[in-house]
């Protein structure tokens, strides 16, 4: 078996197992304690790598909806609105987040240059 049959065979294959009993985990602590932030917010994470943008930003916002708070949440959705170059969001999530102590999302933003929106 060629190396490359053998990383798509065996460890991709792996690789989806462990992300789909991920899922599946946070799935089911959502049923347990659906006015728990932090299973939506993994949940988006696991989503957001398997290309699923829209269903990670919809669980993001559901997250930060239970958790104004959610520091990680709001910077992970700063990062989605930054690439959807909605910048007024990006900037809001990524300020919401600094509130909370985390400088992420406003570091991010910063490094690539991209303007705040002026109040007003």
């Amino acid at each position: 078996m060629s190396k490359g049959m053998w990383r798509k065979e065996v460890v991709e294959f792996a690789l989806d197992f462990e992300t789909k009993k991920s899922v599946d985990e946070q799935l089911a602590w959502i049923a347990a304690d659906p006015g728990n932030a932090k299973p939506y917010y993994h949940l988006a994470q696991l989503y957001r790598m398997q290309y699923k943008q829209d269903e990670g930003l919809a669980l993001l916002l559901e997250a930060v909806r239970l958790d104004a708070d959610f520091d990680d949440a709001h910077v992970a959705l700063s990062e989605i609105y930054a690439v959807r170059a909605d910048y007024s969001a990006a900037w809001n999530h990524a300020r919401a987040a600094q509130r909370s102590g985390n400088d992420r999302g406003v570091e991010l933003l910063g490094r690539f240059d991209i303007p705040e929106p002026s109040m007003g």
